[in-house]
């Protein structure tokens, strides 16, 4: 790393402020069942962190478990409800408003403000969620951010937000018309997408 001048992986962590509230009862509807067999029937989302210019900022994304793709995102310097509605709203209006998508997440508190149950509410979408501390509810996620940060996060320093904002576009657009997946028999998500679009017709 120090021949290529390749910087170190940051493994510092923002200090989280705030309290969980408990805005209603946080059921695991999905189960680790992770395949579904359409588009927009499970969506999963978390975020993570990301420093610019010596602050944090945060990456929220929301994965369509069928094409494994992302299908909406945001980028904000506060992880609060704005945050995680604003990404979801993304993929409720660019995937055409479905209903009844199941919404899987942690139990994070921008995800059970109550701001935010009411805007799934409003898209008759049915709210599930991880169980308290164990990731592998949401393996998903947790395997995008690992590849991102991975292969392009850790390995740059940001100036602005609009530079993380660019950067973070180029990437997801990359993971889902580009990247093979092995969870996918090595197609892309747009590919496996495209594919299901053509059985139906």
């Amino acid at each position: 790393m120090n021949s290529m001048n390749l910087p170190k992986r940051s493994t510092e962590k923002p200090k989280w402020k705030g309290s969980w509230k408990d805005n209603g009862p946080c059921i695991n509807h999905l189960n680790q069942q992770f395949n579904p067999n359409t588009p927009n029937s499970v969506w999963a989302s978390d975020f993570t962190y990301i420093k610019v210019n010596g602050t944090f900022h945060y990456l929220c994304v929301v994965i369509d478990l069928f094409s494994r793709k992302v299908v909406g995102w945001n980028i904000s310097n506060r992880h609060d409800v704005d945050l995680t509605k604003t990404a979801f709203e993304k993929a409720y209006s660019d995937r055409g408003e479905p209903a009844f998508v199941m919404f899987h997440s942690d139990q994070g508190s921008e995800y059970t403000a109550f701001t935010f149950r009411q805007t799934l509410e409003r898209c008759q979408a049915i709210q599930s969620f991880s169980k308290k501390g164990y990731p592998y509810d949401n393996a998903v996620c947790e395997s995008f951010f690992r590849h991102m940060k991975r292969e392009c996060l850790n390995r740059k320093t940001f100036r602005n937000q609009d530079e993380l904002r660019l950067y973070c576009f180029e990437y997801i657009n990359r993971y889902n018309s580009k990247r093979p997946h092995s969870s996918l028999g090595g197609y892309t998500p747009d590919e496996i997408e495209n594919f299901y679009m053509e059985r139906q017709e």
